[in-house]
């Protein structure tokens, strides 16, 4: 299944003009990084989100979010959130804006 173009649209809306943010193709999806840190994602239809160890757990507890498993081993801090998580623009925020307060935490790569 091909990565969600308009998934992909919706992120690149909510970026917007803050700055550090840098696009890349990544394991068939399309990779958004803060300064060189994997942020978030679109893989096929769902939001892949880098939140940190400390919210995970809890994160697990939203309705359509999920453990983010592409190679049958989870990644902690990561979590992937199904269609029906990010339908509204709100959700999307929110989910997109705790994403971006952990990676803000992230030193920079070169």
């Amino acid at each position: 299944m091909p990565c969600d173009q308009q998934l992909a649209d919706r992120v690149r809306d909510w970026i917007g003009t803050r700055t550090g943010f840098e696009e890349k193709r990544l394991f068939g999806g399309i990779g958004f990084l803060l300064y060189g840190n994997l942020c978030a994602a679109v893989w096929q239809n769902a939001l892949i989100l880098r939140i940190g160890k400390d919210a995970w757990k809890s994160y697990l507890d939203q309705d359509h979010t999920t453990e983010f498993d592409l190679t049958g081993r989870s990644m902690t801090g990561w979590v992937m959130v199904e269609p029906d998580g990010f339908e509204t623009r709100e959700q999307l925020d929110a989910h997109l804006t705790k994403a971006y307060a952990f990676t803000r935490t992230l030193p920079p790569k070169s």
